[in-house]
C-alpha cells in the first residue's frame, strides 16, 4: 500500500490531480508488470505497454511502469477503453489487464458509506483486491513485437510526398516506398497546403 501511494503521488503531480481513472491506470499497471514477473523500466526497456486509451489513465500506467512515449516503451492504441497489454520484449509473452465489467457498482457496493460515485471510485479503486475489480488474460500480438520495437536508426523517404519516415513504418508498393497517408491508411486526408511567412516575434 505505501507503494501505492506513492506511485498515486507521483501521478498526481505529474497530473496536477488524482482521479479515479489514474487511480486504475496505477493498479492496472502494477498488476500488468506483477503478471510478467517484471519491475517498472529502471533505463532499460524490457516493458512494454499498449494503452488502450489515452488521458488520466495512460498518466497512471506511466507512473506505475515508468514506460513513456518519449523512450518507446508506451504505445496509444486508442480503442476508448481501460485496459492495456504488457509485453516482455525479451520472450514476447504478453498478457492484457482490464477492469472487471461492473466495476463502478462493485466500487460503491466496497464502499457502502460515500453515496458519491466519483468518491467511492477515488476510495474503492485504492484498497479493492485485484480478483475483485481485474482481469488478466494472456494474448498474442498481431503484430510481432520486433515489428513494434523496429530498429533505431532507420530513415527513408516517401516516394510520394518526400517526408522523412522513421523506426520502418514505410509501405512498400509495386516497387515504391510510401507512407501511410500518401497509401491512403493515415488518420488524415491531404488539403491544399499552405505556406505560412516566418515571423520573428521580439520581446522586450
Amino acid at each position: 500500500m505505501n507503494n501505492l501511494s506513492a506511485l498515486l503521488e507521483k501521478s498526481a503531480r505529474d497530473h496536477n490531480h488524482l482521479c479515479p481513472r489514474q487511480i486504475l491506470g496505477v493498479r492496472i499497471g502494477l498488476r500488468g508488470i506483477g503478471s510478467l514477473q517484471l519491475e517498472a523500466n529502471q533505463g532499460s526497456k524490457r516493458l512494454l505497454v499498449i494503452t488502450e486509451t489515452d488521458g488520466c489513465f495512460a498518466d497512471g500506467l506511466s507512473a506505475a511502469t515508468n514506460c513513456t512515449v518519449g523512450h518507446r516503451t508506451l504505445r496509444v492504441e486508442d480503442y476508448g477503453k481501460a485496459a492495456a497489454t504488457f509485453v516482455d520484449t525479451q520472450t514476447g509473452r504478453a498478457v492484457r489487464v482490464a477492469p472487471v465489467i461492473d466495476i463502478r457498482e462493485r466500487a460503491s457496493a466496497f464502499v457502502t458509506d460515500e453515496p458519491r460515485h466519483y468518491f467511492a471510485q477515488m476510495q474503492a479503486y485504492q484498497i479493492m483486491p485485484d480478483e475483485d475489480m481485474l482481469t488478466v488474460q494472456e494474448v498474442f500480438l498481431n503484430t510481432p513485437i520486433e515489428h513494434i520495437i523496429s530498429r533505431p536508426g532507420m530513415r527513408v523517404n516517401c516516394d510520394i510526398c518526400g517526408e522523412e519516415i522513421m523506426n520502418e513504418r514505410e509501405i512498400c508498393c509495386e516497387g515504391s516506398i510510401m507512407c501511410k497517408s500518401c497509401i491512403g491508411s493515415g488518420y488524415y486526408r491531404p488539403g491544399i497546403k499552405v505556406c505560412l511567412p516566418y515571423q520573428i516575434s521580439s520581446y522586450k
